[in-house]
């Protein structure tokens, strides 16, 4: 159904404002103004009468729309306009606007200012794409043909605002953007100081955790390389500043996250008067849009949610929305298999017959997914020939792929790929056919990088060789799974032949992103069952944005179980198990135990990467069990809410422990990590969380007996049952031995029947 202020009943709208609201979106019967419901909070924002659209509210649920202020601009200061003030929803560049700012244009008559007043409103009960409701803000520029649409879904369950822009040329003349974030955002002004939190890294050291005090001034958090980036995650996540007198993990948080995967920027200003701003979308760096007449732009969606319940709550609710929302249907239901990844076993040394040998093996241990890295197409004895030439290899498989593919099938398992389609090595058949189909200044030299240069998926012509040649492969082969990297980020952004045409080479920020996702949604289209993995250099393109049409990402090249807890823990505040593609390999191997490897891989979608052909029948056979038991839990840990009780960026990763919890709260997942204690000090209990304080749950030490092959359980203390409330309030003793080094466990716990 679709409201409108033009609606004969939108009269009757709330009249009784002093009834209280439920979840969904209300429109205010006397003021322009409409809240925002979700369980746990309220966003509200409404109208003045000059024509802006301030927001009014951001936080915790309020009981009725008469608890919403009247839209008013601030006072006028005799120092201050009063536009550099106003919490404006989707301040344009120009006037007196000197605060942040959403979007600059140029228009054809060299007019630099944007003015924006609203026009009209439109509500949906449920859009068609993701079944949220939706209000839509129409805005119009006061002299020019500019009509902005502002876009607000409402997920009421996880208590997130879903904001995104659409810029539409109504007029004959060219409109150049210049930026075009997704959204700005007010948090309400406080005295107490506040934290921003954000991600960052570099190659094999992603999604660390940083954290810093908002002051006066901007904090910038960008990708300026065509791609997500290792050095930086879009999301942010924004908290008081510690009291001691806040229980652990009850606390206010403002999060949110980008769902791009090009260049982008997050802005966080704050001043002295205790406002904090936050403004991001696509990264106005060396960016401009041409909007010809009747074209529009559509921003890519800015995620954004308030939580009471400290990062936990925020990390579960973006989960959450990303499972149900985001993540490609059906597969988003389906678990995610065990696979087995050939890379660290051969590396470029690939032929049929190594694979088959690596094939059993996986097979025997209970793998559901065997994949074979780089190194299969012709041409690849190394990274400085064949990208771009994909079809296999015929001194290394002389009849194919297809004996290989039927002999993984028999197996039982799937059979998956590794590509980068973006990618091209000057040594291959395409650069010789092609060399202008990559980004490149004719002036300039052509820098490579990784040996490779990067095709430009702004070109038609391009992405239609891209789909041929990997439907083609798909097709020919029953490919089940592809592993689509990108290992280097987008250098020399130039395109000749579309400047010489009149267009504007700096869209190609824009189009390169957009050119991967009309590819992988072609593929996903004429191959229903297609899973595709994101990964760039490791965990370079990770974000909403890929995940609308990827099943899962490539977290980190970095392995070492010590690393990778630090990097899992970091990447789950925006991303979900489910996603978070973990390998078991020989990182380690000698010095931490195998259980101690499978547990850390187990946090997420579980795979193998070690060299098989390597592995005692010992670890072989440890392995099998804990893939047995991994299965058991799958659908916890994939499923589940995620939470991490113990920090290893806390304890300088000494301690971990992470908990999952099914909706139902009858069933949980606990590991625990223990990297050593050299003082033999003593060991914590450990309190859960999310669980029935009234419930009785049993808890069970999973272990694998070698000589079964099997998972074994065994209960934990001297009790065989806790209360939730126990559990929660006193916590349990860890069973993990007293100074051993890289001690780790499994616990399931299950609510037992009345």
């Amino acid at each position: 159904m679709v409201q409108n202020n033009h609606s004969e009943d939108q009269a009757k709208v709330d009249k009784a404002t002093s009834i209280s609201l439920s979840s969904g979106i209300h429109t205010h019967a006397v003021h322009t103004s409409w809240a925002l419901i979700t369980e746990q909070s309220t966003y509200a924002l409404g109208v003045t009468n000059e024509g802006y659209i301030l927001n009014l509210h951001w936080g915790p649920r309020l009981l009725t729309l008469d608890d919403l202020p009247v839209p008013l601009l601030p006072p006028d200061r005799s120092s201050q306009d009063l536009l550099a003030n106003a919490r404006e929803e989707y301040p344009g560049a120009g006037g007196l606007h000197y605060g942040e700012t959403a979007a600059k244009v140029l228009f054809a008559d060299g007019v630099r200012d944007l003015d924006l007043r609203y026009q009209r409103f439109e509500v949906e009960e449920a859009d068609a794409c993701d079944g949220l409701p939706v209000l839509t803000l129409f805005l119009r520029d006061t002299v020019y043909p500019l009509l902005v649409t502002l876009r607000y879904q409402v997920d009421t369950v996880n208590d997130l605002i879903i904001r995104s822009a659409t810029f539409t040329n109504e007029g004959s003349d060219t409109i150049r953007l210049e930026r075009v974030f997704s959204a700005v955002w007010h948090l309400p002004s406080q005295y107490t100081p506040r934290i921003l939190t954000t991600l960052a890294g570099q190659w094999s050291e992603e999604t660390r955790i940083q954290r810093r005090p908002i002051t006066a001034g901007t904090a910038l958090v960008e990708s300026r390389r065509g791609i997500t980036s290792l050095q930086a995650a879009p999301w942010f996540a924004i908290e008081p500043e510690h009291n001691p007198f806040t229980p652990a993990g009850q606390h206010e948080v403002y999060f949110g996250a980008l769902a791009w995967s090009g260049n982008w920027a997050i802005r966080v200003t704050g001043d002295v008067n205790g406002t904090t701003v936050i403004a991001g979308g696509i990264s106005d760096h060396d960016f401009v849009w041409q909007l010809g007449a009747d074209e529009s732009f559509a921003t890519p969606d800015f995620i954004a949610g308030f939580a009471f319940d400290g990062l936990n709550g925020a990390r579960q609710r973006l989960h959450r929305y990303t499972r149900k929302i985001v993540l490609p249907q059906p597969q988003a239901h389906q678990p995610r298999p065990v696979l087995y990844n050939s890379w660290e076993a051969t590396f470029f040394d690939v032929h049929e017959s190594g694979q088959v040998a690596l094939a059993e093996r996986a097979a025997r241990l209970g793998v559901e997914l065997f994949v074979v890295d780089d190194g299969w197409f012709a041409g690849r004895n190394n990274d400085r020939a064949g990208l771009g030439d994909w079809y296999a290899d015929p001194h290394k498989f002389p009849q194919g792929l297809g004996p290989l593919v039927k002999h993984v099938n028999a197996l039982g398992m799937q059979f998956g790929l590794w590509v980068e389609p973006e990618m091209v090595n000057p040594d291959s058949n395409l650069y010789r056919a092609h060399p202008d189909w990559v980004y490149f200044f004719p002036t300039r030299p052509r820098s490579l990088a990784r040996n490779q240069l990067v095709l430009n998926l702004g070109r038609e012509d391009v992405r239609t060789y891209l789909f041929e040649t990997l439907n083609r492969l798909i097709t020919q082969h029953a490919i089940a799974f592809l592993k689509w990297d990108m290992n280097r980020p987008i250098s020399e952004p130039g395109w000749s032949e579309y400047l010489e045409s009149g267009g504007e080479a700096r869209e190609i920020w824009v189009r390169h992103a957009r050119g991967v996702y009309t590819l992988m949604d072609a593929l996903r289209a004429h191959h229903q069952d297609l899973t595709i993995e994101s990964c760039s250099s490791g965990g370079g393109r990770a974000d909403l944005g890929i995940l609308r049409r990827t099943d899962q990402v490539w977290a980190s090249d970095n392995t070492h179980p010590e690393a990778r807890l630090l990097i899992q823990e970091g990447f789950s505040l925006e991303l979900p198990a489910r996603v978070m593609e973990s390998w078991v390999t020989d990182a380690g191997r000698g010095e931490i135990p195998l259980a101690f490897r499978f547990h850390v891989a187990m946090l997420g979608a579980l795979g193998i990467g070690g060299n098989l052909l390597h592995w005692s029948a010992e670890e072989l056979d440890e392995a099998a069990g804990w893939i047995a038991a991994y299965k058991t839990i799958r659908p916890i840990i994939q499923e589940g809410d995620q939470c991490w009780l113990l920090s290893p960026h806390a304890t300088g990763g000494a301690l971990a422990a992470v908990q999952y919890t099914t909706d139902d709260q009858d069933e949980a997942v606990v590991f625990a990590f223990q990297r050593s204690r050299v003082f033999g000090e003593p060991l914590l209990p450990l309190r859960l969380q999310n669980l029935q304080a009234n419930a009785r749950y049993s808890i069970e030490n999973v272990t694998v007996s070698l000589k079964l092959n099997e998972a074994k359980n065994s209960a934990v203390g001297p009790a065989q049952s806790l209360s939730g409330a126990a559990l929660m309030a006193r916590g349990l003793t860890l069973p993990l031995e007293h100074r051993h080094a890289y001690a780790s466990c499994l616990l399931k716990i299950r609510r037992l029947l009345p």
